[in-house]
């Protein structure tokens, strides 16, 4: 494994201070992972809405795909937490409009992807925050394979909908 940070000029979150976090992890085989300390994602689940999905600039990793609010964690901060933290830099999900129901981890040994599945408790409107999305959408729970996904959400995707029933 290797970790490379940012290149100088590097588009990568322009406003505030990177964190020792954001840097790649690279694979013995050449694949690329976002986050020195792994990564989260929230799966935020709106009974009537359906399934918060982030559209991704082109310039970020798998770009022009649909995923989950979610990005590298910092050191010492929990998956959950990482999660949250990203949900609302990204989506302006408030404090307290989710609550955790479970999380499901890809582990790769040398980087690993935490997706937090909460429910909405208080419902609210995403925002875009920062320049990593294109569009944030509420899909039905139905429609989400209809979009052309991020490779790793659409392979953990028929899983976490499973557990969703």
């Amino acid at each position: 494994m290797t970790i490379i940070p940012p290149a100088p000029g590097e588009p990568r979150r322009p406003d505030g201070p990177r964190d020792p976090g954001d840097a790649w992890v690279v694979a013995e085989t050449g694949e690329k992972y976002w986050g020195r300390f792994g990564a989260a994602g929230l799966l935020a689940v709106d009974a009537q809405r359906g399934i918060l999905l982030q559209h991704r600039v082109s310039w970020s990793h798998f770009g022009g795909t649909w995923g989950l609010p979610g990005g590298a964690l910092h050191e010492g901060e929990s998956a959950v937490d990482g999660a949250l933290r990203e949900a609302t830099e990204e989506a302006g999900i408030p404090d307290g409009a989710v609550e955790v129901r479970f999380t499901s981890v890809l582990d790769l040994k040398i980087w690993s992807y935490t997706t937090v599945v909460a429910d909405v408790v208080e419902p609210f409107t995403p925002v875009i925050s920062d320049p990593e999305s294109v569009a944030l959408e509420w899909v039905p729970v139905d429609e989400v394979v209809d979009r052309p996904l991020h490779p790793g959400f659409a392979a953990s995707w028929p899983s976490l909908r499973a557990e969703l029933d």
